[in-house]
């Protein structure tokens, strides 16, 4: 038996739509004016509301406005009673949210049955879909909670390293680590699985297993172009749902303070460093495809001398791919300045960035995951 509200302040108008809905077999309650409607809807929560457009106090527009606004309320179907026929005035009830329209006065009740019929079905598709849509968020949290549990805690000695995720409503494919090869040696990297949902975390967890394992066949993984060679060879996006990533790879030789660093298709790592007048960011990337997108695509390793006070950062570009209006998006160079204008004021923290960076977005969640990782040298 569906709950159907009718709001309306003609008491002959009430006792018509009740004898007909409870004939149906519906449970029918009934309000005289627009602020006991929205009271009893809150009560009852129905399924479907039909509301006279004019009444004195709050008309059927304003009703139907709070209705939709309201969450708990929001699926309910929602049928305008009104004198009204032209065009302007049905554009202006749908605009307002009204799903549908009976004519008064009711002549024909077999258009009321067939309307209510129509409109409880839809209702009921409603609630299936939003109790689907409540059952992926709560897997797509649950995956959220599992990616954070491999990622790596921050690091404290010999060298500090700072870390954060902050996965997207949908969930993307973002995974980093740094991990000790050896007594000398450190491996950082940060790799982006196109697309979003479990279809981009799982694929993106797997690569991470492999490096951390260091289960690529034949491959020095101090060598970034050679791990990114292997991993291009083994992940082809015919064979993986026509997904691809990008990854920033380095390694950090702590007796030689060498970075050897590679990339494939993903944003340069930020090097800040001090100079005597200002802080210098210097991007540390080189070409080469995203993995998965050609299978004889070449990669290749550059050096850089990491001097001491500098910090890198490596990062996803959800951090700085916000839209800021006009269809104009932040960019990696609005996020290169906040670098550069925070360590100029002795405050290159994470959170120091971080709350920038949601300054910037304006919005509740991400459009995608956001990852960062400092090291400090």
């Amino acid at each position: 038996m569906a709950q159907i509200l009718v709001i309306d302040d003609d008491p002959a108008v009430q006792m018509l739509l009740r004898r007909v809905l409870q004939s149906q077999g519906h449970g029918v309650s009934l309000a005289a004016n627009g602020t006991e409607g929205l009271k009893l809807a809150e009560e009852i929560q129905p399924a479907l509301i039909i509301c006279d457009w004019m009444m004195p106090g709050l008309n059927g527009l304003e009703v139907c406005r709070q209705v939709k606004a309201n969450a708990t309320l929001s699926t309910c179907f929602f049928v305008l009673l009104t004198s009204r026929s032209s065009i302007e005035d049905r554009v202006m009830g749908l605009d307002t949210g009204a799903d549908d329209f009976l004519t008064k006065p009711i002549v024909e009740v077999v258009e009321l049955q067939a309307k209510v019929r129509a409109g409880l079905r839809v209702y009921q598709l409603a609630k299936a879909l939003q109790a689907q849509t409540r059952l992926l968020e709560s897997e797509l949290a649950e995956a959220s909670a599992y990616v954070r549990s491999l990622l790596p805690a921050p690091m404290e000695q010999p060298l500090p390293i700072a870390s954060c995720f902050i996965p997207s409503r949908e969930l993307g494919g973002d995974c980093f680590d740094y991990f000790w090869l050896n007594d000398r040696q450190l491996v950082l990297f940060l790799l982006d699985m196109s697309g979003h949902g479990l279809g981009a975390a799982l694929p993106s967890v797997y690569i991470l297993n492999l490096l951390r394992s260091q289960s690529l066949n034949d491959v020095d993984f101090s060598h970034p172009d050679q791990v990114l060679t292997a991993l291009n060879r083994i992940f082809q996006m015919g064979e993986h749902g026509d997904r691809y990533f990008t990854i920033w790879y380095g390694v950090f030789n702590q007796k030689t303070r060498q970075l050897c660093y590679g990339s494939a298709g993903h944003p340069p790592a930020l090097l800040l460093k001090k100079t005597p007048s200002q802080w210098e960011v210097e991007p540390l990337k080189t070409k080469g495809f995203p993995i998965g997108m050609f299978a004889q695509a070449q990669y290749r390793s550059e050096t850089q001398t990491m001097e001491s006070g500098s910090s890198l950062y490596i990062f996803s570009d959800g951090v700085y791919e916000i839209p800021i209006g006009d269809g104009k998006i932040w960019g990696l160079s609005g996020f290169s300045s906040l670098l550069q204008q925070l360590h100029g004021q002795n405050q290159g923290t994470l959170d120091a960035i971080l709350k920038t960076v949601k300054d910037v977005y304006k919005g509740e969640v991400f459009n995608d995951d956001i990852s960062l990782v400092k090291a400090t040298f």
